[in-house]
């Protein structure tokens, strides 16, 4: 425990994680204003709503079931995954792509069928998008920011009694309270710019499964998948301390620009073909 009595908190660390926080709640709110003023009449809310259960279900259940099995439980094939690098990024970024397209494929095609057109589509994956905010990053945040405001106090033992660590907890504890410790304007920074990356993913490889469902093309689905995996294969490199955070950041920001520009084209070809039917 003795560990923690030494843990500065840095003076940006408590405003830093307050905005992010902030900005987590304004950027996927921002996302939805912004569509839904340009398309008032065109949408349906339930589009959004199927997103953010799209998610939850492929990625937060059937996913992280999948990943109990693989790498938490101790069994020969988490200790295979967990024991070889190449292993655990084929497995991370396959497990990420099929779950989460498949996901998107699944509903779009067949639970999701009356005003299914581009507009809602994109309405889709802003619900998908902004749900991963809420349920993955912004819990993290939240604590964090929970963390450095009773250790920034000066009263250790307050904010060890406030959290519950105790002798038992402190190994896995003591991770997030060096975070919330090191979390600055610059890491605010880099966590924003990650979250817009993602949401603009997320609309893009909605977009891409869409074209593929109204074209009658399963391959757009393996195109999402494949596109999906080799965003998240610099992250998972990270995760095994074989890339640095700045790499990740910059593979990220090079295929969300790839996806984006992929996906607007895609979009384009679908508005027209609405509209050719129309007419």
């Amino acid at each position: 425990m003795s560990e923690f009595y030494n843990i500065v908190i840095g003076k940006n660390s408590v405003p830093a994680l307050a905005i992010t926080v902030v900005l987590m709640f304004v950027m996927p709110a921002l996302f939805l204003i912004y569509w839904m003023r340009r398309n008032r009449k065109k949408l349906n809310i339930k589009f959004l709503i199927w997103g953010a259960v799209g998610f939850i279900i492929s990625a937060r259940v059937l996913e992280l079931g999948v990943h109990f099995v693989c790498l938490i439980m101790d069994n020969p094939v988490s200790r295979f995954i967990n024991g070889n690098t190449i292993a655990y990024v084929l497995y991370g970024i396959t497990m990420a792509g099929v779950f989460e397209e498949c996901g998107r494929y699944i509903i779009l095609k067949y639970v999701i069928k009356k005003d299914l057109t581009p507009e809602n589509v994109v309405l889709y994956g802003i619900g998908h998008g902004g749900i991963e905010v809420f349920t993955v990053l912004l819990p993290s945040i939240i604590l964090y920011l929970a963390i450095a405001v009773l250790f920034s106090s000066g009263d250790i033992n307050n904010a060890l009694k406030t959290l519950n660590i105790t002798e038992e907890t402190a190994s896995a504890a003591l991770p997030a309270v060096q975070s919330a410790s090191l979390f600055g304007y610059g890491m605010m920074v880099m966590n924003v710019i990650e979250r817009l990356f993602a949401m603009l993913l997320h609309v893009g490889f909605t977009v891409v499964v869409y074209y593929g469902i109204v074209t009658s093309k399963k391959k757009y689905l393996f195109i999402a998948i494949i596109l999906h995996m080799l965003i998240d294969a610099f992250p998972a490199l990270f995760q095994r301390g074989i890339v640095p955070l700045w790499s990740v950041e910059l593979w990220g920001a090079l295929w969300t620009v790839i996806v984006v520009v992929i996906a607007v084209k895609l979009y384009k070809k679908m508005k027209d073909s609405f509209v050719s039917e129309k007419v």
